[in-house]
């Protein structure tokens, strides 16, 4: 299977938005991609910088959202499995959330953002409730999709449940960029976290981020791009830079690289009678 890493920087429209990641998905076909990962909230610029009611307004009920008829239809038109992020309205409460669309244009599963961060230029708490869907694979004709999305790639207990699960990728559609409040530069820790979760579950990683710098009410945000994707060791083997939009084909064997996974003992080896104290807020007080 061939997949595709993308990165982008977004205006406020959202028909261009939309235009331009449609000429990336049409473009990586052509180069024999099977599944595109294209980045988080790709339709809008990332409006979690501030707190903001009127932004609730972009939000899409799963049932019936423009931007996933939109990619149904692509997906059918181009003949890729499509993760597509999308801002999501429920009954009662919104969610960050991603849909899987096959090839033949069927929603094969819906995921929902589980680790919700909130800080300066990150205001996602303030948005989105945390994530019901739970944590496992999604299958398509693309093999067994493991979604994440931003900030779950921080958690290795992401990871390592979707391998558990039987995924045979890991994905993570991404928004992150300058830190406003520490001024650390923190792309390297940020491929250092996925690559360690790749090498650990000996599977292939993609992370998929914008570009750009956005300004919204004082808050600004300059997202580092860089998108890559790993092999099952960890080693990156497509990487993009700060400012170029685009994509990078990567191509895995799944069945060898699940034989391979055999070969190793980290599965095998767990000790899941140890791992009790992963699930206490303060092991000392045992709860």
């Amino acid at each position: 299977m061939k997949f595709a890493i993308t990165q982008m920087a977004m205006s406020p429209d959202y028909e261009e938005n939309i235009a331009k990641a449609d000429a990336i998905l049409a473009s990586a076909k052509k180069d024999g991609a099977d599944c595109v990962l294209l980045p988080e909230l790709f339709e809008y610029p990332y409006f979690c910088k501030r707190e903001d009611y009127r932004y609730f307004d972009l939000a899409e009920d799963f049932l019936d959202s423009k931007t996933l008829v939109h990619y149904q239809k692509l997906a059918i038109e181009l003949g890729l499995v499509l993760p597509i992020s999308f801002f999501e309205k429920a009954p009662t409460c919104y969610f960050n959330s991603l849909a899987l669309i096959d090839r033949d244009g069927e929603i094969k599963g819906l995921y929902r953002k589980s680790h919700i961060p909130t800080g300066e230029g990150y205001e996602e708490k303030f948005y989105f409730t945390p994530g019901n869907t739970g944590i496992s694979p999604i299958a398509s004709s693309a093999g067994k999709l493991g979604i994440g999305i931003c900030w779950d790639q921080w958690f290795p207990e992401t990871s390592r449940i979707l391998a558990l699960s039987g995924a045979d990728i890991l994905m993570f559609p991404t928004a992150i960029g300058s830190e406003p409040v520490t001024g650390k530069d923190s792309r390297k820790h940020w491929q250092n976290a996925m690559i360690g979760s790749s090498a650990q579950n000996v599977m292939p990683l993609l992370a998929s981020n914008r570009i750009g710098k956005e300004d919204d009410m004082g808050a600004t945000v300059t997202f580092f791009g860089h998108s890559f994707a790993t092999n099952q060791y960890g080693e990156v083997i497509a990487e993009m830079d700060e400012n170029t939009e685009g994509y990078r084909i990567v191509e895995y064997d799944f069945d060898a690289l699940r034989k391979e996974r055999t070969t190793w003992g980290v599965f095998r080896d767990r000790r899941t009678d140890l791992y009790h104290d992963l699930l206490l807020v303060d092991p000392r007080l045992g709860r």
